[in-house]
């Protein structure tokens, strides 16, 4: 018995994730209230917050359905860490980047909902600001440590070179939709892959 009503109390949570996040998709995050994902959950705001202390509070929690859905785990230097990107920036090839990112570009569909929601409500809601950034910030130090375990540019500019790139793939799983600008996934893959070797790849030694 109480293992059915852990499930169910697991899925009561899901659902009220996977609501606000539709939500947050169709209205936004600043015009969608506690009502509303209570109600369109077909629950009421006593359970609501019995699972979150506040609509920041669930955003967390989609920060976190995030992390599982780009295999980012727990890191003890960095809060967390993928550690297959920090093995690509290491390789420093560009066949092992474009690999890496023709992967990820296929979850961007699937990935944007949870970064444009926690994008706004960062803008919104003080007190995520700081997570969010902190959060923006382990990726960058993904790509920081493959430069850094592969002793590639001057070390004081490797994290300069990581904003860079991180922000370009940002950027695109943000707003790339197939077809737009003119060009198809694999061709714009091609053209991030181009541009993150220049920033981040391994040159052969000039003669």
């Amino acid at each position: 018995m109480a293992n059915l009503r852990a499930v169910q109390k697991e899925m009561t949570r899901k659902l009220l994730v996977s609501t606000a996040l539709e939500l947050f998709r169709t209205k936004g995050y600043a015009a969608t209230t506690v009502d509303d994902i209570a109600s369109t959950a077909g629950t009421t705001r006593v359970t609501f917050y019995a699972y979150f202390k506040s609509r920041s509070d669930l955003a967390r929690a989609l920060l976190a359905e995030l992390n599982e859905v780009l295999e980012r785990t727990t890191s003890e230097q960095h809060g967390t860490t993928a550690p297959e990107l920090v093995d690509v920036v290491r390789d420093g090839s560009y066949e092992a980047m474009a690999g890496w990112l023709g992967q990820r570009s296929r979850t961007w569909v699937q990935i944007r909902p949870y970064l444009n929601a926690i994008s706004e409500a960062a803008h919104v809601d003080p007190d995520l600001r700081d997570l969010v950034d902190s959060w923006f910030e382990e990726v960058i130090a993904d790509i920081k440590d493959g430069l850094d375990q592969a002793g590639r540019f001057p070390p004081e500019i490797r994290h300069s070179r990581a904003v860079l790139a991180f922000a370009q793939l940002d950027y695109l799983g943000q707003h790339w939709t197939e077809g737009r600008w003119g060009v198809d996934r694999e061709q714009v893959v091609h053209v991030l892959a181009e541009s993150w070797f220049t920033l981040l790849g391994e040159r052969p030694p000039a003669n």
